[in-house]
């Protein structure tokens, strides 16, 4: 029997739910007994959000960099009602028709038209297959010895334990030693570079770090080289000749290059896929969260067709690794009514012109002294460093409780964003108006007052 609108319970029955028996992410249950703790929300529309209190909310983040095309989109629950009036499962060894859509359609619109395409149910799980397909590639090519990872500190690819241990870092999770094999190199942020946060320009330092690694390690020890083309983690637009130069110190060494996706592809960065920015040709490139817009789970690793060809052959060349619901009729579905809605409205293109104009109006909170440095300029991505001190760079103690204080006032002038350690993030969908990036300036700009005024 559906649910229907009588059937929700008041707001005190959901709190004791949430008490009881939800187990948050990354959140204490404890946080649900304060004051504005739990938000439960029930409607979507555009770039906003309702809870079951009434109380409307601009998404600042697109849910988790994930509602590219908004919310309230009708067309794809049609698309998923319509396919599962079908087939909701392919058994094993078969697939089925939006599958085979969907991977020709990724084809279609990656740098290499011949790549070939390997679903799986999320981001996570995306990177995970990238990692196994580039060991397995040097396996099958008879050479064995290249496991090693190299990757970026402070990166983010995922929270599965490989996936995690690529960032070098565990923040103050206690899951044990990460895992082995992984080599962590300089992470591009001019702001804090190690190499050339004192000098005028960059001195691409961080991409000869990766060369100085593979070197150190062994070139015939390392598999591959895995980044973002633009870290979340920083929000900090490389150098130009960045990922060139990774391009070539990778294809030097027979190295292959994974470039992570999950988050700028889908129009994020004002293209289709933020290596294009740089003319880019990714040995392998996961993707997931914009790929649907969050309206179901589906990811993808896309391997160029050099690399998928290495697969083909007998059976000690078949790439032995699936996911249960890799490549589900239903999310890839959506994903391909997604597609449409995200080509169709030129929403990539909105996009790049809807960042431009945040990225220019974000700069008159340079007036701010807590403000340390505005990133942006490529799409609707963009991030808000705050500093204690702006001519030393340095940072809030964490007993100043600066998260806090930030979401308090952010969620009193109904925004929903994020802010992790002295970053804000900046990630509406792509469909917002430049009456919205006004909305969500003019508060960022009030809650920084705000905050000020409390610090004082």
């Amino acid at each position: 029997m559906a649910t229907t609108t009588s059937d929700t319970p008041g707001f005190d029955e959901l709190k004791k739910m949430a008490l009881d028996h939800f187990w948050p992410h990354a959140q204490q249950v404890a946080d649900f007994e304060k004051p504005d703790g739990l938000h439960v929300i029930k409607e979507g529309k555009g770039c906003w959000v309702e809870d079951t209190q009434g109380r409307k909310y601009l998404d600042v983040l697109s849910g988790m960099w994930l509602k590219n095309i908004g919310y309230g989109r009708t067309e794809i629950a049609d698309a998923v009602y319509e396919q599962m009036q079908h087939i909701t499962y392919s058994p094993e060894n078969t697939t089925n028709i939006p599958a085979l859509k969907l991977a020709s359609k990724l084809a279609s619109l990656s740098p290499d038209k011949m790549s070939r395409v390997f679903l799986v149910s999320g981001g996570s799980e995306a990177v995970e297959s990238a990692l196994k397909m580039a060991k397995a590639y040097h396996q099958v090519r008879g050479e064995p010895g290249r496991h090693k990872i190299i990757s970026r500190k402070d990166s983010y690819h995922g929270a599965s334990f490989a996936a995690m241990s690529l960032g070098g870092y565990q923040g103050t999770a206690n899951f044990g030693p990460l895992l082995p094999g992984n080599i962590h190199v300089t992470q591009p942020n001019h702001y804090r570079c190690l190499y050339c946060s004192n000098a005028s320009e960059c001195n691409l330092e961080c991409a000869k770090d990766v060369e100085r690694a593979i070197e150190h390690e062994g070139p015939e020890t390392v598999a591959a080289v895995i980044g973002e083309p633009i870290s979340t983690s920083s929000m900090m637009i490389p150098h130009p000749e960045y990922w060139p130069t990774l391009r070539s110190i990778c294809d030097k060494y027979g190295v292959l290059l994974i470039v992570d996706e999950v988050i700028t592809g889908f129009g994020r960065t004002g293209k289709m896929f933020a290596s294009e920015h740089w003319d880019l040709q990714p040995d392998i490139m996961t993707v997931a969260k914009g790929l649907s817009s969050g309206y179901m789970p589906i990811g993808a690793a896309i391997a160029r067709k050099s690399v998928a060809d290495a697969f083909i052959g007998g059976e000690d060349k078949t790439f032995r690794h699936l996911f249960t619901f890799g490549g589900h009729p239903a999310s890839c579905a959506a994903s391909l009514a997604n597609l449409e809605i995200l080509e169709g409205e030129g929403l990539v293109e909105n996009s790049a012109q809807m960042g431009k104009y945040m990225y220019e109006q974000l700069q008159t909170l340079y007036e701010h002294p807590i403000v340390g440095d505005i990133r942006g300029g490529l799409g609707l991505l963009a991030g808000i460093e705050l500093v204690k001190d702006r001519n030393t760079k340095e940072k809030f103690p964490k007993d100043v409780n600066l998260g806090e204080k930030l979401t308090r006032s952010f969620l009193k002038h109904s925004i929903l964003i994020r802010q992790r350690g002295d970053v804000i993030y900046l990630s509406p969908p792509l469909c917002i108006t430049s009456d919205e990036v006004d909305f969500v300036v003019r508060n960022v700009d009030e809650v920084l007052g705000e905050v000020e005024r409390e610090l004082e």
